[in-house]
């Protein structure tokens, strides 16, 4: 996913209403869900510049003072899925404006439903805090499965950048 403002080739906007469509999430054995604490913003970091090939997170030292000082970050929407091991598998980091900022899974947790649960979740915590949809952006060719993903979740486009 990138951010709100940014836009690219093939960048895609895509919704969710939440309606009684929702469901809750079911995490695969080996993984739970819990939420965000300061001194997880390391590997939260690491996840995402590994999982974004493309280094577009930067440097820690710079990523986290953004990110912690933007007026939409609010850590109980932050949410980090942890794998038997105890690493951080998966996480999906979401604005307050109810947009899905960021949601990464490690390759190696992939193809287990990961994804889909946090996006449950999130969905779910968007309606129980008064909001009527869910919006995320990402890339129709970099990111085609995922947009397979939210396409099943009931996820439609509402902008397009070319």
């Amino acid at each position: 996913m990138f951010e709100p403002g940014l836009q690219r080739p093939n960048d895609i906007r895509l919704r969710k209403i939440l309606d009684d469509t929702l469901v809750a999430p079911r995490w695969p054995d080996g993984f739970v869900m819990r939420g965000f604490a300061p001194g997880d913003a390391s590997a939260l970091h690491a996840l995402l510049s590994e999982v974004y090939d493309d280094g577009a997170e930067g440097p820690f030292e710079e990523w986290w003072p953004n990110v912690a000082g933007d007026a939409e970050f609010d850590p109980a929407l932050c949410f980090l899925v942890i794998d038997a091991k105890g690493r951080l598998a998966a996480a999906a980091l979401c604005w307050t404006s109810a947009f899905v900022k960021d949601l990464v899974v490690h390759a190696q947790a992939r193809g287990r439903g990961i994804g889909e649960a946090l996006l449950w979740h999130a969905f779910a915590v968007f309606r129980d805090r008064g909001a009527a949809h869910v919006d995320l952006k990402t890339n129709t060719v970099e990111s085609a499965a995922a947009v397979r993903l939210y396409n099943r979740l009931g996820m439609f486009e509402v902008d397009w950048a070319g």
